[in-house]
C-alpha cells in the first residue's frame, strides 16, 4: 500500500512534558505533538499503531484545561496530556474501527 492510498482522518495536539535539570535548578520544558488517525492507524511523535493493535481510547479530565487522552492497544496503554476534549477524535477513532470490522472502508 503506498502512502499516497493513506488518508488522514483527525488530528489532536498532545504535551510530553519533560524534566531539566540545568545548574542545579530542575526545569519543566513542554512539548506539542500530534496524534493522527489515518485510515491505516494512529500515529505519535514516538509510535505507530495499525487499527487492529488499537483496542480502544477512552478519556479522563483531571484539571479544566487538561486531561489524559489514553490509548489501549495490544502492546500495552499509553497516555498522553491533552488540552481539550478529544470526543470529535475518539469518536472518529470508534467509526473507522467499525467500519472495518464490518468490512466496508468506505467514510
Amino acid at each position: 500500500m503506498n502512502k499516497e492510498d493513506i488518508e488522514v482522518l483527525a488530528n489532536i495536539r498532545y504535551m510530553k512534558v519533560t524534566r531539566v535539570i540545568e545548574k542545579n535548578v530542575q526545569n519543566h520544558r513542554e512539548e506539542e505533538h500530534v496524534i493522527t488517525l489515518t485510515t491505516k492507524g494512529i500515529e505519535t511523535s514516538c509510535d505507530t499503531f495499525s487499527l487492529a493493535e488499537v483496542l480502544d481510547i477512552s478519556f479522563r479530565d483531571f484539571s479544566q484545561q487538561l486531561g489524559l487522552l489514553y490509548l489501549h492497544t495490544t502492546k500495552g496503554m499509553y497516555s498522553y496530556t491533552v488540552r481539550i476534549n478529544p470526543q470529535i477524535f475518539i469518536k472518529k477513532f470508534k467509526e473507522v474501527k467499525k467500519r472495518k470490522k464490518n468490512g466496508t472502508n468506505s467514510l
